[in-house]
C-alpha cells in the first residue's frame, strides 16, 4: 500500500489533532479534502450560520492552497447540512460567490442530524494542476 501524502493548510485548526485526521490526502493527481467546517482557530464552531459557511469555504481554500490548488480545480463537492430547508438560501448565496460561472463542479448535498456542533460541512475532490 502506498504511503498517505497528507496536506495541511498553513494555519491548521485544532480539529485535525483533536480528532486524528488529515486536512487532505494527495493521491496521484487527485486531492481528497476532508470535510471542512466553519471553525474558529481553536476548533470551536462559529455560532453565526452565514459566517460558519464562509469560514468552511475559507478553510477549504486554505487546504486547497496548501496543495497548489484553487476552487477551479474542484471536480466533486459533497456538503452536509443540519437543516437544509432553512439553510439553503444562505448556503447558495455563499456558494454563488465562490462558483460564479459555469462550468460548475458536480455537487451532492446531504441532510444530516449531527455534525459535532456544526451546521455545515463541505468536502471535495480536486484535480491537482500539472504545474503544481
Amino acid at each position: 500500500m502506498a504511503q498517505r501524502d497528507p496536506v495541511f493548510p498553513a494555519d491548521r485548526h485544532a480539529l485535525y489533532e483533536a480528532h486524528g485526521y488529515s486536512a487532505a490526502i494527495r493521491s496521484g493527481d487527485l486531492l481528497f479534502v476532508s470535510g471542512q467546517v466553519g471553525s474558529r482557530p481553536d476548533g470551536s464552531p462559529e455560532p453565526d450560520f452565514k459566517r460558519q459557511v464562509e469560514l468552511a469555504f475559507a478553510n477549504l481554500a486554505a487546504t486547497l492552497k496548501a496543495a497548489n490548488c484553487t476552487f477551479d480545480d474542484i471536480v466533486d463537492v459533497t456538503t452536509f447540512h443540519t437543516d437544509p430547508q432553512n439553510q439553503f438560501e444562505t448556503i447558495m448565496a455563499v456558494k454563488a460567490k465562490i462558483f460564479d460561472q459555469a462550468p460548475y463542479p458536480n455537487w451532492t448535498a446531504v441532510g444530516v442530524n449531527w455534525l459535532a456542533g456544526f451546521d455545515f460541512e463541505i468536502k471535495v475532490i480536486a484535480r491537482i494542476p500539472e504545474n503544481a
